[in-house]
């Protein structure tokens, strides 16, 4: 048996777990439409995506995952509540040659309940635990909630917060525009000959042609909002600190929870997420996870799709170089913007059955 057919067998058993579970099985194009893609995630997807077109329906992406176009599916006609698996190709384009795929199976399952999110995140967790257990893999679990609250109740300006969240999945960018805020690093040099003109009074190159789609007003908007960021005060180091604790906390969830409770008392805003975590703690331990060793990591999640914004989890193997076995967690907000005035709670995740296979496989599930 070829290597994709291996991986076909073992994504067709995990498949059928999952409709045993509940879940209705659904397709999806493999040609999706890039606006869509590029709506949700900005021209970023564009090096991560194969892109190609089509002379009636305009650009589109080879599926770069099956998640979107379930949720249109559901946001759409769907019944509430429902839960949907499916197992087909996904496509992510790789800079450089190594262990990673272009090209590879998914077998997803997709929870969408309104009554009761917690238990929904608990169900999908403790089911993939339960389907992936005989291949000996590592845990590892967050909640992009905590930091998206926690950067909500900073007490700085709209923009500052907007710009803070526009960049949580893209680490290095977020830390350097938090150290900019928080005073940590010097405004750069041509921004600061930028402002310094604008407090003059003087408009840089009144006489300069128009370049690009910017018009003039949107250029002095755009202006306005550096002057306006440059008279705004740092944020306090109490809270840059209270935002670096979060992003450095990786501990057994119980600890992580108790350190995280200590941090609600000075950063209120994040009180509701960590009790969310400590509720879902309760329903993981209730349906057999043993939570106590549990990894927590606050970070965890911010290098995957932006559709995340609450719970997120993954499946490791003790192999190096070797891409998680499964991922998943919450994405609420992914419902809103595809459902245009509608929304519910969400959570799924997915599995790579080619890696199952390449581990020995599961066996009967």
């Amino acid at each position: 048996m070829t290597g994709k057919a291996r991986a076909r067998a073992e994504g067709a058993t995990i498949l059928a777990a999952f409709e045993a579970a509940g879940a209705q099985p659904v397709e999806a194009d493999i040609l999706q439409p890039a606006d869509t893609l590029l709506d949700l995630y900005g021209e970023d997807i564009r090096a991560r995506a194969y892109v190609t077109a089509d002379p009636l329906r305009g650009e589109l992406m080879l599926r770069p995952d099956f998640t979107v176009p379930v949720v249109q599916m559901h946001m759409a006609d769907g019944a509430e509540p429902a839960r949907y698996c499916y197992l087909g190709e996904v496509f992510r384009k790789q800079e450089h040659r190594g262990a990673r795929a272009a090209e590879y199976l998914q077998v997803g399952y997709e929870v969408f309940d309104r009554v009761d999110p917690v238990a929904a995140d608990a169900e999908v967790f403790a089911l993939f635990a339960r389907l992936l257990a005989p291949l000996g893999l590592t845990p590892a679990t967050g909640d992009i909630g905590i930091l998206l609250a926690a950067v909500r109740g900073l007490s700085t300006t709209g923009r500052r917060k907007a710009a803070l969240l526009r960049h949580v999945w893209r680490p290095k960018r977020f830390k350097a525009l938090l150290d900019r805020f928080g005073g940590r690093v010097p405004v750069p040099e041509s921004r600061a000959a930028l402002l310094a003109g604008l407090a003059a009074g003087t408009r840089p190159d009144p006489g300069a042609p128009l370049i690009g789609l910017r018009t003039e007003a949107e250029i002095d908007a755009r202006l306005a909002a550096l002057a306006e960021d440059a008279a705004a005060p740092p944020v306090s180091a109490e809270e840059v600190g209270l935002l670096d604790d979060i992003l450095d906390l990786a501990a057994p969830a119980p600890a992580a929870l108790a350190h995280l409770r200590d941090l609600a008392r000075a950063l209120p805003a994040i009180a509701p997420a960590v009790e969310r975590l400590a509720a879902r703690l309760d329903a993981l331990d209730a349906r057999g996870i043993g939570v106590d060793t549990l990894a927590f990591e606050a970070s965890h999640g911010r290098t995957t799709l932006e559709y995340y914004d609450g719970f997120v989890f993954s499946f490791h193997a003790d192999r190096p170089g070797l891409p998680p076995v499964a991922s998943g967690g919450r994405y609420d907000a992914l419902t809103a913007v595809l459902g245009q005035g509608r929304s519910i709670p969400a959570v799924g995740g997915v599995i790579r059955p080619g890696l199952v296979a390449d581990l020995g496989g599961l066996g009967p599930c």
